[in-house]
This record gives structure tokens, sequence and C-alpha cells, in this order.
């Protein structure tokens, strides 16, 4: 198999920033696949203004590649058509998760490319056996047949921590166009940033923020370090994230304010780093790091059930529900950040689906 290269055009798209929301999957309250929301959800991603989507990812569910449940391939497909049915004039990133041993990793890599996915974001979580030399050889087998999207996991949901040095050699792989730091923790984010900067591939590699926790901020600020007697800066310029599964529109909007306060130096920086509490607040809600994480799936599901996008929050695992007091949380939040919010938009994407769906019978 040829390796695949990310064309000079989503390279560009890639390094300007972009909003990705990691996909959620859309299940029956019989825990089957739910295809009509399924797709669904691809079409308002689109519609939101997305720059991708990250499908087969941890908001999709880890457990699709289970033989029982066997859906790996499925989501991947389901989200190629709609986002090839769109017919879009824009730039548009297809991701697939990729994550296990290297064999396994080696056969969701191809099932990417076969549905025409340009990268693969490259989990190391669940592989704690394994040296990190051992995990960067992984990575640069992975790497030879398609783009990868590096992944920095955090540990309470999965993830290890890495030495500085790993993600130096990390960087230094070819075919590794961009990163996602999603450490929830400072001194492991800045561990990666710095690497970054000292590779020879720094202007190679795209940085997007996966730290939930800390959307703005990681977006808003510019990383500077000494290289060789020479002053390197590297920025955080788009984010992955499970938080942009839901209000997609406002994410969208967020990530232009960003770029706009960016550009006019740094006019409203207070305005927007007062948002980024905000925005952490309603992350704190959806992912419930008050219970370490346990209800994060479902709280986008929730989300998604409330504005009509979802008909449950049901989840592949039985076990996987709202923690005590999440939904009233849910509640405050949306009560009290109406501006976070896209409901509105969401409505009018639900009616005009409806008014498609009423052309297509007739």
């Amino acid at each position: 198999m040829s390796t695949r290269k990310l064309s000079d055009e989503l390279q560009s798209f890639l390094h300007k920033g972009t909003v990705i929301p990691a996909h959620p999957l859309a299940l029956q309250a019989d825990r089957t696949l739910d295809e009509f929301r399924q797709r669904q959800l691809t079409r308002y991603y689109i519609s939101a203004g997305a720059g991708g989507v990250a499908v087969g990812v941890h908001s999709t569910q880890f457990e699709i590649r289970e033989p029982k449940i066997n859906l790996y391939e499925t989501v991947l497909r389901l989200a190629a058509e709609e986002v090839s049915a769109a017919s879009l004039k824009r730039p548009f990133i297809k991701v697939a998760g990729i994550c296990g041993p290297v064999e396994q990793a080696l056969k969701e890599a191809a099932m990417a490319v076969k549905y025409g996915y340009e990268m693969g974001l490259l989990s190391m979580g669940g592989l704690k056996d394994l040296s990190e030399e051992a995990i960067l050889e992984r990575t640069r087998q992975v790497a030879a047949i398609l783009p990868v999207f590096g992944f920095y996991l955090q540990p309470s949901v999965g993830g290890r921590i890495f030495s500085y040095d790993f993600w130096c050699a990390f960087a230094d792989v070819p075919n590794v166009k961009a990163i996602k730091v999603a450490a929830f923790n400072r001194y492991q984010t800045l561990d990666v940033v710095r690497a970054v900067c000292a590779s020879e591939r720094r202007n190679d590699i795209a940085l997007y923020t996966g730290n939930d926790d800390n959307i703005i901020a990681d977006l808003i600020s510019t990383y500077q370090f000494t290289i060789n007697g020479k002053q390197v800066e590297k920025e955080f310029v788009g984010g992955l994230l499970g938080h942009w599964a839901v209000w997609t529109a406002k994410a969208v909007e967020l990530l232009e304010e960003v770029k706009s306060c960016k550009s006019n130096n740094y006019e409203g920086l207070s305005k927007l780093l007062t948002k980024n509490i905000e925005v952490t607040d309603m992350n704190a809600t959806i992912f419930d790091p008050a219970h370490a994480f346990h209800g994060c799936i479902p709280g986008i599901h929730e989300v998604l059930r409330r504005q009509g996008l979802l008909a449950g929050r049901w989840c592949l695992n039985e076990q996987e529900e709202l923690s005590q007091g999440q939904m009233d949380e849910i509640d405050r939040v949306c009560q009290d950040y109406p501006h976070l919010v896209d409901d509105s938009f969401v409505s009018g994407f639900l009616s005009s689906q409806r008014k498609i769906e009423l052309l297509m019978k007739n």
C-alpha cells in the first residue's frame, strides 16, 4: 500500500486552524445503531461550519471495535458517505480514530484509507506494556499508510504520560502532520509544544488542542522557546474536541473570535479570557471531572438529546450514565451561558432536514 499524503490544500487548511468535533455514536433504545441520526449528526457538523470530523474516537465509544458489536467500519463509512453527499466547495478533513496494538492499528489505518479518510488520530491509550520506542515504531508504521494526527491522552481516561524525549522523536516521524494535546495538564502540554518547536519538522506539524478544560487559553496563547540560540514560536491553531461535539455552531464562532483577536493585536482579549472560564464551566458539566469523567459520553449525548439530534443518551456500555447531579448542572450552564448554546441553530437545521425529507418522499 502506497503512503497516503495530505494535499497542499488540506495541509494549508489544517495549519490555519479549524473546528473538528469528535463524532458521537447514535443509538436506539435497544443499543443498536441509529443510522438515521448517525448520518444526521455528520450533516449537523457540516452545516455548523466544522472543518472536519473525527470518527471512531473516544466519543464514538471504543466498544464499537468489539467483535460482537463490530461498528467501527460502519461508522467510518456512514460519515464518509455524508461528507461526499454534501459536495462541499470548501476543505473538510475526515479523521479516523486508530488505536490498539500494531496489528490492529495497521488494520484500522488501512480501513481509514479505504473510506477516503485524510488522517488517522493515533491513540496511545491501552498500550502500557509497550516501551516508548515500541510506540514510536508503531507510529512510524501507521504513518507509512496515512498522515498521522498524534494524540496525547490524559491518564485518567486510559492514556499515559510520555517523556519530552518521546515527543521530540515523535515530531521527527515523517507524515506526522498534527498533534492533539489532551493531557489536561499544563506541564505535559508544554512538553509537546517545546518538543515540536525543537524539531526541524516544526512547520509541518499543526497543534490542536484537546484540552477541553482550557480551550480558549490554549488557542489564544503563543508558546516561545529558545532553540539553538534562536527564538521559535508555536501556537494551537484549532481544536479536535469532544466538547465541540455539542454546541458546534458556537464553537465555530468562538474559533473565529479567537483568530480575529490575535490578528487585531489581541483586541478583546479580556473578554475572551472570561469566556474561557465559561467554556470550562460548561465542559466540567458535560465531561464530569467531579466523578472521574464517568459521565462524559452520556453528558455529550444528553445535550444532543435535548436538542433533538439524538433520541436518547444510551451508550453501548449500559453502566455509562449521567452521574448524580450532572443533569442539574447541564440545566444550570445552559441557563447561565445562553450565548454559548446553539439551540436556535439546531432547531433551524432540523427544520430544514424535515423539509428535505418531505421533498424526497414526494
